[in-house]
């Protein structure tokens, strides 16, 4: 099965790359194989480079302020997060936003979604602290110079059409990465493979964290109880459909959605791996849990986005588009009992025919932190009622 992924991945990738010339060259002088990518005249894809962990998730310049006021709540990772910004690109950076940056913003701290370098900046935050004149990283990590090399199209022997070079034209290196050729003379070319957006940063014209409350600690089914949390407001849903990247990028979307995580649900194994998981051995599947504000969207709203997600699917066993396996059977997971009366209700609805499952929540496995948010890293859009079709394999 998990062979069966990595390759419905790699096509995907082919297919977002279409009218591009290939060109298989031998660059002796950085002793790697490449592919060269000639865009087509008007092509409109966009790079989907990895985002990478930065260094620094934050920097202070000096001209930044912060005001803090007389409150002891702080936050702290783990917490939920709500916080009132304006944050704007830096210099010449003007991407495309991937997350939400300006007005209220609600997030579990430490938890992904938004920029890495924001939840530095909010951790140890007090209620009511002001911060301004921050530079935030965009996430990709500062510039690494040996990431660019001048190569002398004379060394390049006849495996490479050194005609063909120009501003522009993707490398595809042996060992996945991705250049860009950035410049170009009569004797030498240079390349460069950081990533398109390494180095760029954004300005927090201001920040006041307005709230901290704590994130769900039940997190497993226990009979009569209402509520997944009698200490906090924001409650704890947990749902399979198929495999989670997709579906953890739709909930990232959602009004009232605080935090997500991907993992490992329903099983017998204690702390499965990815791999064992995919072997369909373990009794586990593929999963979400949600956190989410009942002031903002109902678990009723949030079970319905599942059903929807699952299409026609909900009517096959133990199987989601063309992932096939116990590892990707889907459900509906409660943690308390209004919840699994709303998820028997709502799948009812489907009739007998219906295969999703309805079962307690129990002990939930946090997938590889590489799993996490995946599409997101990948360069799909999280912004809240964003409408962008989710490709689901990057």
């Amino acid at each position: 099965a998990a062979k069966h992924k990595e390759k419905r991945k790699a096509k995907r990738q082919m297919m977002t790359t279409p009218r591009v010339l290939l060109l298989t060259a031998l660059i002796a002088a950085a002793n790697v194989t490449c592919f060269v990518q000639l865009p087509a005249q008007h092509r409109h894809s966009r790079s989907t480079s990895t985002r990478t962990t930065p260094k620094h998730a934050f920097s202070t310049q000096l001209q930044a302020t912060s005001t803090a006021s007389s409150s002891s709540t702080k936050a702290t990772l783990g917490s939920v997060v709500t916080i009132d910004c304006d944050i704007k690109p830096e210099g010449d950076f003007v991407p495309e936003p991937l997350v939400d940056l300006n007005g209220k913003l609600t997030f579990w701290l430490g938890g992904g979604n938004y920029l890495p370098g924001l939840h530095t900046l909010v951790d140890g935050m007090t209620v009511g602290e002001k911060l301004e004149g921050m530079s935030l990283d965009a996430g990709w990590g500062e510039k690494n110079p040996e990431l660019v090399l001048t190569l002398n199209k004379k060394e390049m022997g006849a495996n490479l059409d050194v005609t063909a070079l120009q501003v522009g034209v993707q490398l595809m290196l042996a060992n996945g990465m991705k250049a860009s050729v950035t410049e170009v003379t009569d004797e030498t070319f240079t390349i460069d493979a950081n990533p398109p957006l390494a180095g760029a940063s954004y300005k927090v014209q201001k920040l006041e964290l307005l709230s901290v409350e704590q994130a769900p600690t039940q997190l497993e089914y226990t009979p009569g109880e209402a509520s997944s949390s009698t200490t906090t407001t924001i409650q704890a849903c947990t749902f399979a459909l198929g495999c989670f990247w997709g579906g953890e990028l739709a909930f990232m979307r959602q009004k009232g959605v605080v935090g997500t995580k991907v993992g490992y649900t329903q099983g017998e194994k204690i702390d499965p791996t990815y791999q064992e998981v995919c072997s369909g051995t373990t009794g586990h599947t593929e999963a979400i849990m949600v956190y989410y504000d009942p002031r903002e969207v109902s678990y009723e709203a949030l079970a319905e986005l599942a059903m929807d997600r699952l299409g026609e699917n909900k009517f096959l066993l133990n199987q989601v588009g063309g992932d096939r396996g116990t590892q990707y059977r889907h459900g509906i997971y409660y943690h308390n009992d209004e919840q699994k009366a709303s998820a028997e209700q709502i799948i009812a609805k489907f009739g007998a025919d219906c295969k999703t499952e309805c079962l307690p929540a129990g002990k939930f496995y946090d997938a590889e932190d590489y799993h996490q948010q995946y599409l997101l890293k990948g360069g799909q859009s999280a912004r809240k009622d964003d409408a962008t079709t989710i490709r689901c394999y990057g």
